[in-house]
């Protein structure tokens, strides 16, 4: 399950990946409009920055922005930064497994393999999407479907 603390990450670079080049967004003003305590807002964007997917200038006139084009950030990274491996435990695992200790045979474990399953299926998604393609998908579904122009014949 997403964290609270992933989600609002989500919600706070979408925020930033809809700046125009040069734009800077303050936490205050993320805060406010997405509805998250500036407290966390501001521990979630120092481990984005951390990572290299945000960058801040100081002063009056500051704030923050992608480090990195939209295009270029998946959900995926955000999801890994922020909450950890994607697997729902550790032996379905990519890149963080670790054995159970309760497991006699891994390869035959039906716990393993379903959520491994999981695992691939949300890594599909979220490692596919970039901020960059679910700001323009929202786009599309606002802008609904276009009606057909009718011509008289």
């Amino acid at each position: 399950m997403l964290s609270a603390k992933a989600k609002y990450a989500f919600k706070a670079m979408f925020a930033l990946a809809r700046l125009g080049p040069g734009e800077l967004l303050q936490a205050r003003d993320i805060s406010e409009k997405e509805n998250i305590s500036k407290k966390f807002l501001d521990l979630i964007l120092l481990e984005l920055r951390g990572a290299g997917l945000v960058r801040a200038e100081r002063g009056q006139h500051g704030g923050y922005a992608l480090a990195k084009p939209a295009d270029k950030i998946t959900l995926g990274q955000i999801v890994r930064i922020i909450d950890g491996p994607l697997a729902p435990i550790a032996c379905a695992s990519v890149s963080f497994y670790h054995r159970c200790d309760d497991c006699k045979d891994e390869a035959t474990c039906l716990v393993r393999r379903s959520m491994r399953q999981v695992r691939d299926a949300a890594s599909e998604i979220l490692d596919h999407t970039t901020l960059a393609s679910a700001l323009t998908m929202d786009k599309a579904r606002k802008n609904g479907p276009r009606k057909a122009k009718r011509t008289a014949a």
